[in-house]
């Protein structure tokens, strides 16, 4: 079967997105994993900043389209906790 010009260009498209929301996506997790860290830690005052840092990239990420808006309300529930116990 041939394959149509149109399909080669669809399909080095299709390589430039999943590689620039791989990067976003590999990028949220050290930011969650930091506010983990810092909260386990026990002085809450110190995860703030990196808890408003994740909570940010998550939206970002949802505004343009790499993770779907339910997708990032479950890992922003721990967040809330924090600002709570702030």
């Amino acid at each position: 079967m041939r394959i149509l010009e149109s399909q080669i260009k669809r399909n080095k498209q299709n390589e430039k997105r999943r590689l620039r929301n791989r990067i976003i996506l590999d990028a949220l997790v050290p930011m969650s994993k930091r506010r983990v860290h810092r909260s386990a830690s026990g002085i809450y005052e110190d995860a703030v900043e990196p808890t408003r840092e994740a909570i940010s990239a998550l939206d970002k990420a949802v505004e343009k389209g790499i993770i779907h808006k339910n997708n990032a309300g479950s890992p922003q529930e721990p967040f809330d906790e924090t600002f709570e116990q702030a």
